[in-house]
């Protein structure tokens, strides 16, 4: 089966789940989960139907394929059926944002991806509110509702979005010193949205420099990255190490950290990272 075929069912299976998203979209609280090696999260009975939907989906087309998912049936762990962790693995993220849902911030989105041999060959990212389809397969370029999309192909400069992630604290609960600076300057513009996936999107869509994500999970980053490769971005951990192939023995949940990037903005972003030079303090 072709991969341009594979696209095209993964589209109309994120369509349906984010239809189910949205029926519940401004009437659910907040709950939480605890996976191993995490702490309590959010979750909403929206995550899990949009997942549940997913992999029945998913297994209807493609029967041997292992799963990956934020959510299990009962909401106390992730899903993982991995019987070839190198054959073909898809990596789900029912509601990628789940706060944003909860609080009515509209920037949330579903996420499926699919790795073999522990890389991104495909994926699609969709902005169910706004109705944005990010797809991309390996070899066939990144589009958005069909028309293609591309990085930038500029240095950063005055005018760079960089996107940054909610949370900055490492696992020692410190602040680097990189961060510090960031929020504490002019430079580049910065903003902080609350999607990791959506976040990666705006950089493959040519419309941010970066984005910096500290506290991800894998089902934040592989559908998204297979969109972000094929429209020309880097993405790498924050110290600049490969994330893909991704080693999926024993994953249980913890977190992947990354940055992506436009290409020419790379190394300037990896550089910022690891000066460990502190702000001027503001008096």
């Amino acid at each position: 089966m072709s991969s341009k075929a594979d696209l095209q069912y993964i589209q109309k299976v994120a369509r349906g789940a984010g239809k189910i998203a949205l029926k519940h979209y401004g009437k659910v609280e907040r709950l939480t989960k605890t996976h191993q090696a995490a702490s309590a999260e959010a979750v909403t009975i929206a995550d899990r139907a949009s997942q549940h939907y997913i992999v029945q989906e998913l297994r209807k087309r493609f029967p041997h394929d292992g799963m990956i998912g934020e959510e299990n049936e009962t909401g106390d762990d992730i899903t993982f059926e991995c019987p070839d962790l190198n054959g073909r693995v898809w990596v789900i993220d029912p509601i990628d944002g789940t706060n944003n849902f909860v609080g009515g911030f509209e920037y949330f989105a579903v996420c499926i991806g699919l790795l073999e041999k522990g890389k991104p060959v495909l994926g699609v990212v969709y902005d169910l509110y706004h109705d944005r389809m990010y797809a991309a397969a390996k070899g066939e370029g990144a589009s958005v509702n069909g028309r293609p999309i591309r990085c930038l192909t500029t240095p950063m400069d005055e005018q760079s979005l960089l996107i940054i992630t909610a949370n900055f604290l490492n696992k020692n609960g410190e602040l680097p010193a990189y961060a510090c600076r960031w929020l504490g300057q002019a430079k580049w513009k910065i903003r902080c949205l609350g999607s990791a996936a959506l976040d990666i999107m705006q950089v493959a869509a040519g419309i941010a420099k970066g984005a910096v994500t500290v506290n991800g999970k894998l089902w934040d980053v592989v559908a998204p990255a297979a969109v972000l490769l094929e429209a020309g971005g880097k993405l790498s951990t924050p110290e600049g190490k490969a994330i893909f192939p991704f080693d999926l023995r024993d994953y249980s949940g913890a977190k992947v950290p990354f940055l992506a990037a436009a290409p020419k903005a790379q190394a300037t972003l990896l550089a910022e990272i690891a000066d460990r030079t502190p702000p001027k303090l503001i008096r």
